[in-house]
């Protein structure tokens, strides 16, 4: 009889189990007692990421771009920590600051360089300059350095995602660097310096002819020509001036 008992008590218990659980959003319960908590570090590692890819998700990247500040700080040692230090660069990247953005994912490059982020990472620092490119008129140091990343990128990982829209890219950098070539050998025409003209011109040709501009150029190079002949003539003649009225040596 007592043993009949026993099986009944503990049937009743094992039964009831479910029914002493939490309820949906409690905490605690008797299946508690069997289950394994998580262990302080873990917990908040954890809490952070969640946090750090929610805010970033939404927009929110000076307060995404603590948080990962924090995961890779007091956690180095964890697996997120290096994901931490790209998604760092990913916040300056799409809050608009580009240059920014261009020096972390460089310094990544250069910490981390077999790391299987590398051909995005690459293809992310070609897009921080081809975001800062000028126009025709200014400077086009970042263009140039646009189409170095993206080069690089298409030698070293020629099967990677990014390979086609890095060629799409190149090729409008490309006309811009043309582009730039044509407005300053239009500049130095109009300015009386017709030989300068005519080697930017066929500095353009030699170096971009598939482009847009270089087309313009052909139009421009016999009458450019014709003009820096006569500028050739007038300095070997001594009738060509300097700024100051003298004879060019």
């Amino acid at each position: 009889m007592r043993g009949f008992v026993f099986w009944i008590v503990l049937l009743i218990i094992f039964v009831g189990l479910p029914a002493c659980g939490p309820k949906e959003g409690q905490k605690g319960g008797l299946l508690s007692w069997f289950t394994k908590k998580p262990q302080p570090q873990e917990a908040k590692l954890r809490e952070l990421v969640e946090r750090a890819q929610r805010h970033f998700e939404r927009g929110y990247y000076e307060l995404a771009e603590k948080d990962f500040e924090e995961i890779r700080d007091r956690y180095p040692d964890s697996p997120f920590a290096l994901w931490a230090e790209l998604k760092l660069a990913d916040c300056k990247f799409f809050a608009g600051k580009y240059l920014e953005a261009a020096v972390l994912y460089e310094e990544f490059e250069k910490l981390h360089p077999t790391n299987e982020a590398i051909p995005y990472v690459i293809f992310q620092i070609g897009t921080c300059y081809y975001r800062m490119m000028l126009s025709p008129d200014r400077d086009q140091t970042n263009t140039k350095k646009a189409i170095q990343a993206y080069r690089r990128l298409l030698e070293n990982f020629p099967d990677s995602p990014y390979v086609y829209e890095a060629k799409r890219r190149i090729a409008k950098a490309r006309e811009r660097l043309a582009e730039h070539e044509l407005y300053v050998a239009r500049f130095y025409f109009r300015t009386g310096r017709y030989r300068a003209a005519y080697y930017r011109l066929l500095y353009l040709l030699d170096n971009y002819p598939e482009t847009t501009p270089a087309h313009k150029a052909r139009l421009l190079a016999s009458r450019y020509y014709e003009k820096a002949l006569e500028e050739t003539r007038a300095l070997a003649e001594g009738r060509l001036k300097d700024y100051w009225g003298k004879p060019y040596p």
